[in-house]
This record gives structure tokens, C-alpha cells and sequence, in this order.
């Protein structure tokens, strides 16, 4: 046995008890197969907006993944075709976007959230299309489509939901696994405290805006905040990004992160990680920000100047704070 006690910082960051998952019940060389059932534009501006993204939900009953997933994991896509090489289009993993329960219950329904990728080849000026993306996106209910997984055990929901209060941080198709944990913890009645911090380049690229503001006016402990970063806020603000919240709404995310029972999540852009990590560090005190990462002290000096190259060296995040960038 140790010669002395934990320390209370040593416990603080231990992180929540996590769930046991099931994983890769689905492989890829036996996918399962899936059935389309519904297909639907989920930005706020609709097809105004900018992008094209689709809420995607596909029956998996018969297959292992059904009732065998939690909000959080992943499960694979399999697009048909071969490559420019003339092998088979590899695995593309997707965030669930539906509670545990799926979408209709009974955990036979899963859902994702599907930008389509649309791009110029950086060499060849050639319109370049995303495989999967658009495979996806071109489905129509009724299709079959071969899937496999689920695949995570770190991005999750704690084993006792009830014991924390959560600040989500999303940026694009980042917010699909929150999509599902926030239907999940308000559909479980606890009285957990939520904030979502939903960042995009336009307000018609929002997703899910509306859903979320209905939740919002339904639940007194959910609140829901856009971060635009190219246009003026609904408001009259300023354009922000997802960090710049934590300034705004000090009064709303402190307390959570605080204390004891705080916990965040960071799902989308890479980098974006970094940018809430240094504006925590500008509005938490030492030991409150210690819950969730720790910095090297000359760093402290000035948070701004942080750097993505910097996390996991200089910026290392506890347990605490759940991370699932791209």
C-alpha cells in the first residue's frame, strides 16, 4: 500500500467512472447491413445553407449492433466501389447522434450527422468529392447500407450521468455525439446543469437549431449558446467562436466548471481544443483549471499564445475533460 493518501488534486482529476462498452461486435470483413429509414437536411438555413448536411438514421435491428451501442462511440460505414488503386473504399466511422436508446427506443435505430465533403483538389484544381460523405448523403430510405462496430470507450457519458454537470463545446458535425447526450440526459431526468456551446461559420449552418432551442424552453437546467464566427450574433455581437462564450456567459459556465462536479466535452475542428483550454485559463482560478488540464507554468503567462502543438507536452488535459477532435 502507498505511504500517503491521495492528494485532493490527485482525486479531483481521476475523471468519472466510465461505462463498459461492447466494441467491434461488426467487423469489417462481416459488416452488418443496415436499412435507411430516414433522410433529412439539419441545418438551420436548410438547403440556403452553405453546406449540406443530413440527419441520417438507419435501422440496424438484426445485426449485433443493435441495442449494443452507447451515446458516444462511433460505428463504421463501408462505401461499395474501389478506390483509385482498384482496392475496396476503406471504413469511414460516423458519431452516433442518437441516446443510447436510439431513436426510436428500442435501440434498433441509430443516427448520424453527414456533411457532404465538396472540395477542390489542391494539385489538380479538379472538383473533388468525399467518398462516404456523399455515399451516404445519396441514400434514400429503404436503402441498405453495410455497417459495422460500435468503436469507443473514452467519449462517453459517466456511468452515474446525475453526479456532474457538463459543458458541451461543438463545432460542426462535432455536434452529433451531443445531439444524443443531451436527449439522453434530459430524457433521464437529472438535475445535472447543461450548457452547449454550438460554434459555426454562418447561423444558416447551425445544426439542430431548432431542436436544441425547443429543449432549451422546455428544460429550466439546458442551455443552449451559438458561437458564429463570421457574422454578427443574433444579438448583435460581435462574430465569436465556441471559446469566446466562456466570457460572455462567465456567470453561466464558471460555476459548472468550478465545481467538483464539472466535466467538458470538446467534439469537432482540431485546434478548437486549445482555444477553450486558454479561455478557461482566463476565467477559472488555478485550482478550478487544474481539474481539466494541466499547463507548464511559463505558459500561464500569457494563454493566447497556446498553440494545438502544444496539447499533450505543455497542455496536457485530465481525465475531466473529453476530447474527440479531427
Amino acid at each position: 500500500m502507498p505511504d500517503t493518501a491521495p492528494t485532493r488534486s490527485d482525486e479531483s482529476t481521476r475523471g468519472p467512472a466510465l461505462p463498459d462498452v461492447k466494441m467491434h461486435l461488426l467487423k469489417p470483413k462481416s459488416p452488418g447491413v443496415g436499412t435507411v429509414v430516414k433522410s433529412e437536411i439539419c441545418t438551420a438555413g436548410g438547403r440556403r445553407s452553405a453546406a449540406f448536411v443530413r440527419h441520417i438514421e438507419i435501422d440496424v435491428s438484426g445485426t449485433a449492433l443493435c441495442g449494443n451501442f452507447r451515446v458516444g462511440q462511433s460505428f463504421g460505414v463501408l462505401p461499395p466501389g474501389v478506390d483509385e488503386r482498384g482496392k475496396p473504399h476503406k471504413l469511414r466511422l460516423y458519431s452516433i447522434a442518437s441516446p443510447s436508446c436510439g431513436e426510436d427506443g428500442q435501440g434498433q435505430v441509430v443516427s448520424t450527422t453527414v456533411k457532404r465533403v465538396v472540395d477542390e483538389h489542391w494539385e489538380t484544381h479538379g472538383l473533388f468529392l468525399g467518398v462516404a460523405s456523399n455515399y451516404l448523403c445519396d441514400l434514400q430510405p429503404g436503402d441498405k447500407v453495410s455497417i459495422t462496430g460500435p468503436s469507443g470507450r473514452r467519449f462517453l457519458l459517466p456511468a452515474d450521468p446525475g453526479a456532474h454537470d457538463y459543458v458541451f463545446f461543438a463545432t460542426g458535425t462535432g455536434i452529433a455525439p451531443f445531439r444524443g447526450m443531451v436527449l439522453e440526459l434530459l430524457a433521464s431526468k437529472v438535475a445535472s446543469r447543461l450548457v452547449l456551446v454550438m460554434g459555426a461559420p454562418y447561423a444558416t449552418e447551425l445544426l439542430y437549431h431548432e431542436d436544441f432551442l425547443r429543449l432549451q424552453a422546455e428544460h429550466e437546467n439546458f442551455h443552449y449558446l451559438t458561437a458564429i464566427s463570421r457574422e454578427r450574433q443574433a444579438d448583435g455581437a460581435d462574430p465569436m467562436y465556441c471559446p469566446d462564450r466562456i466570457r460572455t456567459h462567465r456567470d453561466l459556465i464558471v460555476p459548472i466548471l468550478d465545481s467538483d462536479r464539472g466535466l467538458i466535452y470538446v467534439c469537432g475542428i482540431a485546434g478548437m481544443e486549445v482555444g477553450v483550454f486558454s479561455g478557461l485559463a482566463r476565467e477559472l482560478s488555478p485550482d478550478a483549471l487544474d481539474r481539466y488540464v494541466r499547463v507548464d507554468p511559463p505558459l500561464m503567462r500569457d494563454p493566447g499564445s497556446w498553440k494545438r502543438s502544444m496539447m499533450n507536452k505543455q497542455i496536457r488535459p485530465t481525465p475531466n475533460a473529453m476530447l474527440e477532435v479531427y
